[in-house]
């Protein structure tokens, strides 16, 4: 299980990250592009990855990941249950969702 504070925690200690409202829920934000928002009641947090990792996490954590429903989903937005979810798949789930909305220069490499 994991608690919304520590998803914030994460998420503040990637590298330019904010935290901003959207909508009346909690959204982190590189570059002014969302990554993830987070839901403390169900606490719940949607992050947006490829379709490719968005399909193989699904597949191997039924239950803790799911496509959001409709339109979003099919983009790669995925919902992630933290009561169901531990530490070190939600740090790898933002850590991709990051480096998607991040800009170029700061995922390439030396």
């Amino acid at each position: 299980m994991v608690v919304p504070d520590d998803i914030r925690v994460l998420c503040l200690a990637l590298p330019e990250a904010a935290e901003h409202d959207h909508h009346g829920i909690a959204s982190f934000r590189v570059a002014g592009k969302i990554f993830c928002t987070l839901r403390e009641a169900p606490p719940r947090m949607m992050v947006k990855l490829d379709a490719e990792d968005q399909h193989n996490f699904v597949a191997a954590h039924p239950g803790a990941v799911a496509p959001v429903p409709g339109y979003w989903g099919r983009k790669g937005s995925t919902f992630v249950d933290l009561i169901a979810a531990d530490s070190a798949l939600a740090a790898v789930l933002l850590r991709l969702a990051w480096s998607r909305a991040a800009p170029r220069r700061m995922t390439r490499g030396p």
